[in-house]
């Protein structure tokens, strides 16, 4: 991603500006995509090299993203996942991103810009699912971002194809009362 792009979008989510409805991606239930796993499983490490295993989150309600570094909707919907955590992490919640990116260094020069620019209170684990012996059950992805949601005990409570919804973020956020 290019850092004038990102900072961009970072700008744009900051003075509220919404993503153009061209980019607001269809949203399927649960229901409609393919059977959910009787257990979800991504493991491996983060784009840094710390262990990641979604195991360790039981207990936790988890939302997982799956994006791209140069996609302009997915980085703001990550900003807006940074703030989210930030203000939740002590209610037993925690985001992770997987980055579908095709080079390494394309999700590198992303994360070095999230450091220079959020704050380290709002930084949660990101994974790229290209590396090796990174391992997950979440099948393919075919729209960017693809979100889901996990409830304390891992079962499956939703799935967004495209950009989490206003709406989204209200039941996310009333599941973890």
């Amino acid at each position: 991603m290019k850092k004038r792009d990102f900072l961009q979008s970072m700008a744009a989510g900051a003075l509220g500006l919404s993503v153009p409805a061209a980019f607001a991606g269809q949203a399927k239930p649960a229901a409609a995509a393919a059977p959910a796993p009787k257990a979800f499983t991504l493991k491996g490490a983060d784009v840094y090299g710390k262990a990641i295993d979604l195991q360790e989150y039981m207990g936790k309600s988890v939302l997982i993203s799956f994006f791209t570094a140069e996609c302009i909707p997915c980085t703001n919907d990550l900003r807006l996942m940074r703030e989210f955590y930030g203000a939740n992490k002590a209610r037993n919640y925690v985001n992770i991103g997987v980055s579908l990116d095709a080079n390494r260094a394309d999700i590198l020069a992303y994360m070095d810009l999230v450091k220079q620019v959020i704050p380290a209170a709002q930084h949660f684990p990101i994974a790229w699912r290209n590396a090796k012996g990174h391992v997950d059950n979440f099948g393919p992805i075919a729209n960017q971002p693809t979100h889901f949601v996990l409830n304390r005990e891992h079962k499956l409570v939703r799935r967004r194809n495209g950009i989490f919804k206003a709406d989204d973020w209200d039941e996310l956020w009333t599941d973890l009362a």
